[in-house]
């Protein structure tokens, strides 16, 4: 399976960008306590290895393929949705 192929199914699935959300909202909500960044970075890297290995015998792709890809997905949906909260926050003030 070709890789841009792997980045389009990973970027449309709404499993991912559900816990890319979620992990948003629980870093901000901890940040006083654990930081900003670092929570984010672990969420990142533990969303892109949890789903392959959910979902390992689904694909012909390999698991570091679709780990590697993951994590690029990730980070995409991540500054999506930070930018789009930021907007939010300045349309608030």
């Amino acid at each position: 399976m070709p890789i841009f192929d792997i980045l389009t199914s990973q970027l449309t699935d709404l499993f991912r960008i559900g816990l890319i959300i979620a992990l948003i909202i629980t870093a901000r909500r901890n940040a006083a306590v654990t930081g900003w960044w670092l929570p984010l970075a672990f969420g990142v890297v533990f969303v892109a290895v949890m789903i392959p290995s959910m979902l390992s015998g689904q694909s012909a792709a390999p698991f570091w393929h679709l780990v590697i890809v993951g994590l690029g997905a990730n980070v995409i949906l991540l500054a999506a949705a930070m930018g789009i909260w930021a907007v939010a926050q300045r349309g608030r003030k």
